[in-house]
């Protein structure tokens, strides 16, 4: 809802400002440049990006569209898991867990979090890191050294999307420039022409250029900061389960390690500690 409200705002003021200069909208509806600069900016997505990356720039397009509303319900589920999780570990050792690492869809303990199944590259980090440590001894230090490694790698891979669509941006009042020179060119060849033709043609050059500008400042860069920040949303979610590991490594006890990612989330989503301490009792009287 957010977003749409904000491109209705850009669409009003912009073309509703038009209108207050006594422009008439139909000048700007010029199918050609539309055509020609969209088009080459697909056509540049396409030649410089993976397909993994545009089926990226889709999925996190559709998603900020969604909007952010299960962010705060996702570590209602996530704090009280992992601190399931620890609790086992803690009773019964890291052995104990094979069973829920190895198909937590079938899991007891991950089937009362919905969301976190829901976020692959989430559950994926909690299942492998949880594997690594049955598997061997680490030191805190070592374990922090690796979960940062892969923290960083995982955002590097999840922010191409927006990357890429920021370099698609950037271009845009390229793009733009390019559709104005191939309308000028189109009006040379009519110099002989009535005059009032020729201002049209001239007209339908710069609404190009003006195409390109909006789709860049309007559209596309707004979009691709909005994707980063969905992403940065994400790590954070790692970086939260990260802190628990550590801490759980280090000694501290289930509730403290919970605690710990606790206070990596962002201010605005971020529970008390009060709140999450019920949240744990809730969910282990049920």
């Amino acid at each position: 809802m957010q977003k749409l409200l904000g491109l209705m705002v850009i669409l009003i003021c912009v073309f509703g400002g038009f209108l207050m200069a006594n422009g008439q909208l139909m000048a700007l509806w010029q199918p050609a440049e539309m055509v020609i600069i969209l088009g080459a900016g697909l056509g540049s997505l396409i030649v410089g990006n993976s397909t993994a990356v545009l089926k990226g720039i889709w999925q996190q397009l559709k998603a900020i569209c969604r909007g952010q509303k299960d962010d705060a319900a996702l570590y209602e589920q996530l704090l009280p898991l992992m601190h399931q999780l620890l609790q086992e570990t803690r009773l019964k050792g890291l052995k104990a867990l094979d069973g829920h690492v190895e198909a937590p869809q079938n899991s007891p303990l991950f089937s009362q979090a919905p969301l976190v199944l829901a976020h692959p590259e989430l559950l994926g980090f909690i299942i492998d890191n949880l594997r690594m440590l049955g598997m061997g001894k680490l030191s805190a230090h070592e374990l922090e050294a690796l979960l940062e490694l892969e923290v960083e790698a995982l955002e590097e891979c999840m922010l191409k999307p927006s990357h890429a669509l920021a370099k698609a941006a950037d271009a845009m009042p390229g793009f733009g420039i390019l559709a104005a020179v191939m309308g000028i060119i189109i009006t040379m060849q009519h110099l002989d022409g009535p005059l009032t033709y020729i201002g049209v043609h001239v007209a339908a050059a710069l609404v190009g250029t003006f195409l390109g500008i909006f789709v860049c400042y309007c559209l596309f860069s707004p979009a691709s900061h909005a994707m980063e920040q969905w992403v940065g949303r994400r790590i954070t979610a790692l970086e939260c389960v990260c802190a628990i590991l550590v801490s759980h490594i280090s000694g501290k006890s289930p509730l403290l390690a919970v605690d710990a990612g606790r206070k990596i989330i962002e201010q605005d989503i971020k529970p008390s500690f009060i709140a999450m301490e019920s949240w744990m009792t809730d969910l282990e009287a049920n």
